[in-house]
């Protein structure tokens, strides 16, 4: 057992899952944060890849000596949640974090038009509302508050906000039925009753379902009893409604179809070539939005032949309860009450207590602000369960004069050549006028003459106040070797290896160094001959802060040794500790980094497990 007795023994456990757990950036923060009476119980976490799988396993079952278990599985199929809920058991969950894939929010990149990563936040929430913990945490890239113009980060809050106590639902049916009922039509009101049956009676869905439709059904004949007959039976608008409804009730059957037809999308990687459009049309045309759409276009059609206006405003509403939100329900509701403010008061007092999260606006993160030599800029929402307090700020552990630059993080490995590797702690090559930069410092980041300089805490570990190692650290390549001990490779130092690049690469760099970025040198290096396709490249500043660690191990180029950083580089740069080995491959190329996630990939997908303690200490100081 590597968990030291003396710290868990006066601490409350606080239970804590990870969910798209990468290579353990949220995790590793999370097992270093503690109160004085509270810390971290590590039970469970998952991701679809089997090198994320062994990197944790790695890390937290062997050598910290933990029985924390791994879900290897996409969250997407249908038997995850059981998987999942079968794993726990009957333990509580108290906290639960997650970076639900974040490629297609980032502005880095190309966005992918209906991406099948963009529905991981719906599955991830499917979680949440069967778990149910006291707070959740989702992380993801800034571009997710701009993509669509907006709508998906108000979409995530009102998902958020729609998740609701059942045991007190009762309250608001209650109310509905005193004072909602009296002034609206039967046939509306019904529906909005009947839909917000659907988010508690998770056990007879598909009777709710049923009720529903029957009475949009019962609807649609108010209207066509206006009409000629022979209208009512053939004409292509009113063929459009019933088709439009039969469509929407048949959910399942085309949530099935968009997933196989997302899945091979995403397989195949169709993006920037002529079938994609094809395939996004398809997925569009099976959407609840565009069916939705087409039908309330031809109620309009059909409004316009008949005397049946306000049968079709019924009809249209309806159809809109239909595919909103618990969160659009009820704001529908308080508009119905907007003119009587005691009574929009008591549905607002009833709301508080119904509704099982709260949640504010998402916060802006950098990760420079928690002792991370890196300017990550990242999302994250917080869910606050109603019985706890509400978090709106991670303060800040460092101030702004006192960031840790990328000098204090990288000087000690600057021992490498070109195509070496390094496995063991060898004397850098200092750069005199840069050694002044370097402080000592608490373990999270702010200045403290007590302390240690960054590259010390990288060595020793930042895990030493609650673990020993049941076992040292350790690599090996694939999960096959992890019950072949004869396999592990056993060495001071990992991951830090460059690779052997030829004259021309090697000039190149040391060009694009000197003027700081690849546009002010592009003079020089036509006239030499070594002119690239390749233009991102970012020469790191030793006294500044890195940018966002990328996945690409060639993005960055070392400041004074004109090469592209290791993975143990990149690593400081997140603010892992060296001890923390990054399993399976160091890189691959293509599209085979998406399957594998190779060690690089591992890295810069990661959260920076310092910004992640800031928020794990945060959540401890505030949980009850």
């Amino acid at each position: 057992m590597a968990e030291k007795k003396e710290f868990i023994s006066n601490r409350k456990a606080v239970t804590y899952l990870d969910l798209f757990a990468g290579a353990g950036g949220f995790s590793e923060g999370f097992m270093q944060a503690y109160t004085d009476d509270k810390y971290y119980d590590f039970r469970l976490a998952s991701d679809i890849n089997e090198n994320c799988e062994l990197t944790h396993r790695i890390r937290y079952n062997k050598m910290l000596g933990l029985d924390t278990k791994f879900i290897c599985q996409d969250i997407m199929e249908d038997s995850f949640l059981p998987n999942l809920l079968k794993e726990i058991g009957n333990q509580e969950i108290d906290v639960v974090t997650g970076g639900p894939s974040c490629q297609s929010f980032s502005l880095a990149g190309r966005r992918r038009k209906l991406d099948k990563r963009d529905d991981l936040f719906y599955h991830y929430l499917k979680v949440i509302k069967a778990l149910r913990p006291k707070y959740f945490v989702m992380e993801n890239v800034k571009g997710i508050l701009t993509k669509d113009e907006g709508r998906i980060k108000e979409r995530i809050l009102r998902e958020i906000r729609s998740i609701v106590d059942d045991t007190k639902m009762y309250m608001l049916f209650a109310f509905m039925d005193d004072v909602l009922k009296p002034q609206m039509p039967n046939s509306l009101y019904y529906a909005l009753y009947v839909r917000l049956h659907m988010e508690t009676s998770i056990d007879d869905a598909d009777k709710q379902n049923e009720i529903f439709f029957n009475n949009l059904d019962q609807q649609l004949k108010d209207i066509t009893k206006h009409l000629p007959y022979s209208v009512s039976k053939s004409d292509k608008y009113v063929n459009t409604i019933r088709h439009g409804l039969l469509l929407l009730q048949m959910k399942q059957q085309r949530e099935a179809i968009r997933k196989q037809v997302i899945q091979l999308k995403t397989n195949a990687h169709i993006d920037n070539d002529t079938f994609v459009d094809g395939y996004n049309n398809i997925i569009e045309t099976l959407s609840d939005e565009q069916i939705r759409e087409k039908t309330l276009n031809a109620i309009d059609k059909i409004a316009e032949r008949g005397d049946c206006a306000e049968e079709a405003k019924t009809l249209k509403k309806s159809l809109e309860i239909l595919t909103s939100t618990f969160d659009e329900c009820i704001e529908y509701i308080q508009k119905q009450l907007q003119d009587n403010k005691s009574i929009l008061d008591h549905l607002n007092d009833l709301m508080k207590e119904i509704r099982l999260y709260n949640i504010e606006e998402p916060l802006i993160l950098l990760s420079s602000n928690y002792g991370v030599p890196q300017n990550r800029e990242r999302v994250v929402f917080i869910g606050c369960r109603n019985d706890q307090e509400v978090i709106n700020e991670i303060p800040p552990t460092v101030a702004e004069k006192d960031k840790v630059n990328v000098y204090e993080a990288l000087w000690d490995l600057n021992m490498v050549g070109n195509g070496e590797t390094a496995t063991s702690y060898k004397k850098p090559e200092l750069i005199p006028e840069f050694e002044s930069t370097k402080i000592q410092r608490a373990v999270q980041g702010e200045p403290d003459k007590r302390g240690l300089l960054f590259s010390e805490w990288s060595k020793i570990g930042r895990l030493g106040h609650r673990f020993t190692f049941d076992e040292k650290p350790f690599y090996i390549l694939n999960m096959n070797d992890l019950n072949k001990p004869t396999k592990y490779q056993r060495m001071e130092l990992f991951n830090h290896q460059t690779s052997l690049q030829n004259n021309t690469v090697r000039e190149r760099l040391k060009i694009i160094a000197k003027y700081g970025s690849y546009d002010d040198a592009k003079a020089e290096l036509q006239a030499k001959g070594v002119a690239s396709q390749k233009r991102n490249y970012v020469v790191l500043n030793p006294l500044g802060q890195s940018p966002t660690v990328c996945t690409m191990p060639d993005d960055f180029i070392h400041y004074s040794a004109y090469r592209p950083t290791t993975v143990r580089e990149m690593a400081r740069l997140q603010s892992f500790d060296d001890s923390f080995v990054f399993q399976g491959k160091r890189q691959t190329g293509g599209n085979n980094r998406q399957k594998e996630i190779p060690q690089y990939t591992l890295v810069g997908n990661a959260v920076p497990p310092l910004m992640a303690r800031a928020i794990a200490n945060t959540l401890l100081k505030h949980i009850k």
